[in-house]
């Protein structure tokens, strides 16, 4: 390959490389194109896996108490149950896989604020999460990444 061919492919490389990558505020170049961003679904998957849990409560278990990975994140009834009367106790837990319940916002602001679509915190066992709003669209992005 001659060196005109090079520099041509080479700037052809770098245009496309800046149509899809940014920069974020630590300097690390992350891929940004449709239809999410990578990085933001991975470090959701983070958060939901290592953090939140949200296993826990929201897939069933198989026969030996190991979550059922045919059906993670998909709901079921609840795996734990109190210590103490608790009339509010939620029976079973919503599909999260695909597309959580409630709109975007609504979900983003579960997570942020600890209120649910109905204006009032979401029944117990669910916590009442604190997240950033980065975070919470982070955990959305993942969410909404699994089919």
């Amino acid at each position: 390959m001659n060196v005109s061919r090079f520099s041509l492919l080479a700037v052809v490389s770098f245009a496309l490389a800046g149509l899809l990558c940014s920069q974020n505020q630590s300097g690390k170049v992350t891929n940004t194109k449709a239809p999410g961003n990578q990085a933001q679904i991975e470090r959701g998957r983070y958060i939901v896996e290592n953090v939140a849990m949200c296993e826990q409560c929201h897939t069933r278990r198989d026969e030996h108490g190991n979550a059922d990975r045919g059906n993670w994140l998909m709901g079921g009834p609840v795996n734990i149950e109190p210590n103490y009367p608790a009339p509010d106790w939620a029976q079973t837990e919503p599909r999260i896989a695909g597309s959580p319940p409630g709109t975007d916002e609504e979900f983003i602001r579960l997570l942020t604020t600890g209120i649910s679509r109905t204006g009032r915190p979401p029944n117990l066992p669910m916590p009442p999460f604190r997240m950033t709003k980065d975070d919470a669209q982070a955990v959305l992005a993942y969410l909404k990444s699994l089919r």
